[in-house]
């Protein structure tokens, strides 16, 4: 049982629990993903990392997508090595510094994801589409703030 929340937060309550519905759709998604392509849970939530830096425009080493996983060192190289062995990755030293190594998502893998999640991008644009430019900014907001507010520290509870 929660504890009692006046009206206004009833609602902001409500909202909370779609996004954990939502949540859990879109893991059950990410699952089916790993079950259809033989990859580990670890090895989709790489992927996806992997995909959020390059679009962010993050050099990708194996430090920092260890960081990312919570992995240790040994890990982490076994993961790349994995995905690397499957095709879905592949090193290439870095253009900012020779002595380093970045990890890029291979085209095979990103047509992969495409073709298995690209009917689900498609229909949430579509379900986006009848907002103006300023309702998708208040979205974006409000994704930002639950966003920083859900932050996980790993220490067993969120952020504040």
């Amino acid at each position: 049982m929660h504890p009692p929340f006046d009206e206004p937060d009833q609602r902001r309550l409500q909202l909370v629990h779609q996004l954990r519905a939502i949540s859990v759709e879109l893991d059950l998604a990410r699952a089916a993903f790993a079950r259809a392509n033989t990859l580990h849970d670890t090895d989709v939530r790489a992927l996806i990392c992997l995909l959020d830096a390059d679009r962010d425009g993050i050099a990708a080493t194996p430090g920092w997508l260890g960081s990312q996983l919570g992995l240790t060192s040994p890990s982490t190289t076994a993961l790349i090595d994995r995905l690397e062995g499957a095709g879905h990755v592949h090193r290439q030293p870095s253009t900012a510094d020779r002595r380093k190594v970045e990890i890029r998502v291979s085209d095979k893998a990103v047509a992969l994801g495409w073709n298995f999640f690209g009917p689900l991008l498609s229909g949430m644009i579509r379900a986006m589409r009848p907002f103006t430019p300023a309702e998708l900014d208040n979205v974006e907001q409000f994704l930002d703030a639950v966003a920083a507010a859900t932050c996980w520290s790993g220490g067993g509870q969120a952020s504040s």
